[in-house]
């Protein structure tokens, strides 16, 4: 069995940061945190959620690396835990409320409706929560399936489904006339 030098250093950094050693935590989490950041933007939609997302994350990463088993797969491992602090944070209180930003004016005229139209931002912005992850994993941070499956803990399957579905929806909201 041949064992590549990045596994090791990164089982290497893996122990030293169980032992305490911050900065070797902070070289194997300290890349995925804008990622991480990315992630958490597309399913709450808020930076400054998001930013607290990720801060809350990387304690609790920090808090459990104990129970990272696979030393290669650290960032769907993180990504995980951020993905779920994520979902923790929507099940709150504070999602439920209506947010100002988020009420679209109705006094748009008609070529800012056919732009709107076209916006794929604001499309993915309609899209589900879940549904955005999928496609931010899959197309923007390019996972292969079977890691989308491990960060949003389904099935390799299910990832593919839910790719597909999203990206349906996502098209039909593109050329759906408004």
């Amino acid at each position: 069995m041949v064992v590549s030098t990045a596994s090791v250093v990164d089982a290497g950094l893996i122990q030293a940061a169980r032992e305490g050693d911050e900065p070797a935590f902070d070289a194997l989490v300290g890349p995925l945190i804008e990622p991480a950041f990315k992630l958490a933007v597309v399913v709450l939609r808020d930076p400054n959620e998001a930013q607290d997302a990720v801060q809350e994350a990387t304690v609790k990463a920090w808090r459990s690396l104990g129970r990272l088993r696979d030393e290669t797969a650290v960032r769907q491992w993180f990504f995980a835990i951020v993905a779920n602090q994520c979902r923790s944070m929507r099940r709150t209180r504070w999602w439920s409320v209506v947010r100002v930003e988020s009420i679209v004016s109705r006094e748009q005229g008609l070529h800012e409706q056919e732009d709107e139209r076209l916006d794929l931002g604001r499309e993915l912005s309609r899209l589900p929560a879940t549904d955005r992850a999928v496609i931010f994993l899959f197309f923007y941070l390019d996972l292969p399936l079977n890691e989308v499956a491990k960060v949003l803990r389904i099935s390799p399957q299910a990832a593919k489904s839910r790719v597909h579905r999203a990206v349906t929806r996502l098209r039909l909201g593109m050329v759906e006339v408004k």
